[in-house]
């Protein structure tokens, strides 16, 4: 049995510790909230985030991160993105350089436009930034925690780290594959979320089936357009962190990003949407960096511009779809392909 920790104790990071404990290994799950603590210790229960799932009696709630990182064989960082940086900076003095750490958020940092191994590396500085394991798929949490069939992908530069995770999470009903491309895994990760506020936005409008599939493929040569910029592999993006998490987080009723879509939709403003989720919405944050990013490199994101102007400028969501559908005409195979041959086939 290893010492697993799992920081922070929301709906995602209290799967991921399930799926630990079923394996077997001892899970200590930090958060900052008492009360929590009290529930899953006595109660074996997180209802806030979970209803009513029964956990696993190896699993253990504490406030003490020393308590939580002291000792342990892996870390995995479930933090929001905009959480990383502190989350992680606080375990350092903790934390062992043989330690395994894996991260599972998706998203960007807001100001320094990083990624979330950046963050981790710049703030673990003991660790070796190549054993750095991201964690990403087509996943939702009350699906995981309820022992649904999964299929996720753990990437790290490092082919040992990655394994390693792959060997902790494994299970009958949590399969796990290993990716090289921690550039393409992240990026496509948190990306997803940008198209999936679009397709519930366009649900809300009530605009069918055939909005959305389009919004959804356009969507996807988005993030690989991007992502062949910072030097992804485009094969990554047709993949399970790529093509499979965008399928699951547009389409699915557990999906934070596709629900806070879908009221800004029915014309909702985004403040009260916010309010009225309880919980992080990656997608707004991350369509904020993307637009950022796609100026600096220089990207044509279409989507991604047209809901940052709906999120951040006041533009109507109906009209912002118009402005997306009367586009200049163009081809469906563009340069994406010609930068992709570029870069990966010599």
């Amino acid at each position: 049995m290893k010492k697993t920790a799992v920081l922070v104790a929301g709906s995602w990071g209290t799967a991921l510790a399930s799926v630990l404990a079923d394996n077997g290994h001892e899970v200590v799950l930090w958060t900052r909230h008492p009360e929590q603590v009290h529930e899953i210790n006595a109660l074996h229960t997180n209802s806030r985030y979970l209803k009513d799932a029964v956990l696993s009696g190896n699993i253990h709630a504490t406030l003490s991160l020393e308590e939580a990182v002291r000792g342990a064989a892996a870390v995995v960082l479930a933090a929001p993105s905009s959480g990383m940086r502190e989350v992680a900076g606080n375990m350092q003095p903790f934390l062992s350089p043989h330690t395994l750490v894996i991260h599972a958020a998706k998203g960007f940092e807001a100001d320094s436009l990083k990624r979330m191994t950046s963050v981790i590396a710049e703030e673990l500085p003991q660790q070796n930034p190549d054993r750095i394991v991201v964690l990403s798929g087509p996943s939702h949490a009350e699906e995981v925690i309820v022992k649904c069939p999964t299929t996720i992908v753990v990437a790290a530069k490092q082919l040992e780290a990655a394994e390693a995770a792959q060997d902790l999470f494994m299970s009958p009903y949590f399969r796990v594959y290993t990716n090289p491309d921690v550039v393409g895994v992240e990026v496509s990760g948190a990306l997803k979320n940008i198209i999936a506020l679009g397709a519930g936005m366009s649900d809300g409008l009530q605009f069918g089936d055939n909005a959305k599939a389009a919004l959804m493929t356009r969507g996807l040569a988005e993030i690989a357009r991007l992502g062949v910029a910072l030097e992804a592999n485009p094969l990554t993006f047709a993949g399970l962190s790529g093509f499979g998490d965008l399928v699951v987080t547009c389409t699915s009723r557990h999906s934070r990003n596709w629900r806070a879509g879908y009221m800004l939709g029915q014309g909702k403003p985004l403040a009260v949407v916010l309010e009225e989720m309880g919980m992080v919405v990656e997608g707004v944050k991350t369509t904020r960096a993307a637009y950022e990013m796609s100026k600096h490199h220089q990207v044509r994101m279409p989507i991604t511009q047209v809901l940052y102007q709906v999120l951040f400028e006041g533009k109507e969501p109906k009209r912002g779809v118009e402005d997306l559908m009367g586009r200049v005409r163009t081809h469906e195979i563009e340069e994406i392909a010609q930068e992709a041959a570029g870069k990966w086939l010599g």
